[in-house]
């Protein structure tokens, strides 16, 4: 239980506990603090407005966040009774100054009702992912202001690019801390955070992220024939390449492609190779035995400056799988080099998952899992902790220095 002298959390984070996958960086940490703090997530107010011809499945996803709002506020996990989760009503009209400032209002009132709802009285750690929160958390009363700059989000492609580079800007220089997972765009905005920005790296679920014997791999995964080049996550058309993936599918077509996760592009093209099998979404829980089924893992982005200034958690997930893994380049994956083959363009991508499937990659399974052993969400929970409460500067020496 949380002392009475230690501060609450509120975290407006950019995913929606409800539909989301909770794996997320953002829930992650909330999780992790709240075995000692009370903490409130408010769900992701969104970037703008779903609409039809500029947004992927718009109807659908309008009537997914009705059902979310609609569950308001609940404590979805037993074991954690200080963790609990708030779906606001917002009016998404973020490119109008006013409609924000009315958005922001309302949104702010269902927060302050929740708190004192939940006996959150004392000013708590407000913690930011998604920058139109700012309008809304700004007025506050605080005890400290995190920002999470876990992505790029003004080159989200559906959102207001300049509404969202203003509020990211306007969050960068407000903040007490700026924690980031890229090193390049904290350098990058190193001049408008100073000494307040902090490197945490993402962390990983290892006692989750464990591999699983042959026996134990779900049927429809194990009725694919080996060998497996594999993808666990999101398959968003702004993020995957999926032009890389039918190459892989071309280029070897002795191997099966396995793809785990919703879908945003259409897969019609892709299906119609025979060596693809897209299982659509499955459980988190589920996923480790999923990813056991893999040979090799992949990360196919495309070359974007949403990639490059981006840390997926599903790297260190794939290494505590202990798989070895080949993926197109980004800034972050030059700490990584020993472990991971890097390619860039098509047929060197291909080349390079024919070379893994050769050799078992470039370190040993046991060493691919020691590499991220250190990296618990629990000791990334205690760095955001120790810097939201005390201003302690350690959470800017490397990762694997900081206390577990």
């Amino acid at each position: 239980m949380a002392a009475a002298e230690d501060p609450s959390y509120v975290c407006f984070s950019a995913q929606d506990w409800w539909y989301h996958n909770t794996a997320h960086s953002d829930f992650q940490l909330m999780r992790a603090i709240a075995a000692k703090r009370r903490v409130l997530v408010v769900n992701s107010i969104g970037m703008r407005m779903p609409t039809p011809g500029r947004s992927t499945h718009s109807l659908r996803r309008i009537g997914r966040k009705l059902r979310s709002v609609a569950k308001f506020v609940r404590r979805p996990l037993a074991e954690l009774p200080l963790f609990h989760v708030m779906s606001p009503l917002p009016l998404p009209f973020y490119g109008s100054p006013l409609m924000r400032r009315v958005n922001a209002t309302l949104v702010r009132l269902q927060v302050r009702l929740v708190c004192l709802l939940l006996g959150i009285t004392a000013p708590p750690v407000v913690v930011v992912t998604l920058p139109t929160a700012w309008d809304v958390v700004r007025p506050l009363r605080r005890r400290s202001l995190v920002y999470n700059r876990s992505d790029r989000h003004s080159e989200y492609p559906e959102g207001d690019r300049a509404t969202l580079e203003h509020l990211e800007q306007s969050l960068l220089r407000a903040a007490d801390h700026v924690v980031y997972v890229s090193r390049a765009l904290m350098a990058e905005e190193r001049s408008l955070t100073g000494d307040r920005a902090y490197f945490m790296d993402h962390g990983v679920d290892v006692d989750h992220f464990v591999t699983h014997p042959e026996e134990e791999l779900p049927e429809d995964a194990r009725n694919i024939p080996r060998p497996r080049v594999g993808f666990f996550g999101a398959l968003d058309d702004f993020v995957v390449d999926f032009g890389l993936l039918e190459a892989v599918a071309t280029g070897l077509p002795e191997a099966s492609l396995i793809l785990i996760g919703d879908s945003t592009h259409p897969m019609e093209t892709l299906l119609s190779h025979g060596n693809v099998h897209w299982l659509g979404h499955r459980p988190y829980a589920d996923i480790p035995r999923y990813g056991s089924s893999f040979d090799v893992a992949i990360m196919p982005w495309l070359d974007s400056p949403w990639i490059w200034s981006s840390n997926p958690i599903k790297l260190k997930e794939y290494l505590a799988l202990e798989l070895p893994v080949v993926s197109t380049d980004f800034a972050e994956l030059a700490s990584y080099t020993d472990r991971v083959r890097v390619a860039k363009g098509a047929d060197e991508f291909v080349a390079a998952i024919r070379q893994t499937l050769s050799d078992g990659g470039l370190s040993t399974p046991a060493e691919r899992r020691a590499s991220v052993l250190s990296y618990s969400w629990g000791s990334r929970g205690d760095v955001l902790v120790s810097l939201a409460e005390r201003g302690h500067a350690w959470a800017n020496q490397t990762p694997q220095h900081l206390p577990s």
